[in-house]
């Protein structure tokens, strides 16, 4: 431990460090724990003063945890990297969320910067979910989800891209795509935030960061249900009435700490993927 830890220890813990808290006079046996030796011989008087330190010193805790929460402290970075979301940035809106859908997925977002990141997440979903593996629901989606413009342009690749029988089989699907016997096929996309990092009117670059849970359940699975982090860029157009993608770029993390916790059996995972169903998107 080098001497910067012992002094955030003995800040924050009661460690070795330059910032000390004794306890009153009766409490702990033995030597001071800071080397020195109990002093005895304290008056009543002193024990009292003693004391009343103590819970100054609690009290003083307890109103500085509770300033530490509060959140809203543009002041916390220097260099602004440390400013933490603003509330508006998830909380509710008191907009009624959409209420139509389009080729299946939710439409008819707010022409503001908090519909351009929910259509964000939405068209994550939407894209990042197994019916993109299906031929005539992979073209609905991008139908809806991308510019015409940009359908056009990526419908060929896409289609070479999910129909390749190397890149079926190599995630452990059948050939045309179905999930081999016995299996059940998990693309899932769960957003955790979204930020807008420009809004001018008619175009937004949004960006979401999200969990993806992909591969097969199932006792004969050779690609169990395994569990990535990514962060999307969307590039959004006002089209037609809608926002609709224009672009889109990707990268990983950020990546959190895995737990030390037991993974499910196949059939769990698998009786996971029929019973609970996905979410819309829209605040």
């Amino acid at each position: 431990m080098s001497p910067d830890d012992e002094r955030n220890d003995g800040l924050f813990f009661g460690g070795s460090g330059e910032t000390r808290t004794r306890l009153p006079e009766g409490e702990g046996g033995g030597d001071d724990v800071y080397g020195g030796t109990r002093r005895s011989g304290r008056s009543g008087r002193t024990s009292s003063r003693s004391l009343v330190t103590v819970v100054g010193v609690v009290v003083l805790l307890i109103a500085a945890i509770a300033f530490a929460n509060r959140g809203g402290d543009e002041s916390s970075s220097e260099n602004g990297d440390g400013k933490k979301p603003e509330s508006a940035s998830t909380a509710p809106s008191g907009e009624r969320p959409v209420g139509g859908k389009r080729g299946g997925i939710p439409a008819g977002f707010a022409h503001d910067e908090q519909g351009a990141q929910s259509a964000a997440a939405n068209y994550a979903v939407a894209l990042g979910s197994a019916d993109m593996f299906n031929k005539e629901l992979r073209h609905g989606i991008v139908n809806t989800v991308y510019t015409p413009d940009e359908a056009t342009k990526r419908q060929p690749d896409l289609d070479k891209v999910y129909s390749g029988e190397k890149f079926l089989t190599s995630i452990g699907l059948n050939p045309d795509g179905s999930a081999p016997k016995n299996t059940s096929f998990v693309s899932r996309i769960i957003p955790v935030g979204t930020k807008a990092t420009k809004f001018s009117g008619d175009t937004a670059s949004v960006e979401i960061w999200y969990s993806s849970l992909f591969g097969l359940a199932g006792e004969a699975a050779k690609n169990p249900v395994s569990e990535s982090w990514f962060t999307n860029t969307y590039e959004l157009r006002w089209t037609d009435g809608e926002w609709k993608v224009a672009d889109f770029r990707q990268k990983d993390g950020p990546v959190p700490v895995g737990r030390d916790q037991r993974a499910s059996t196949a059939d769990d995972m698998a009786k996971a993927v029929e019973q609970f169903g996905g979410f819309t998107y829209a605040r």
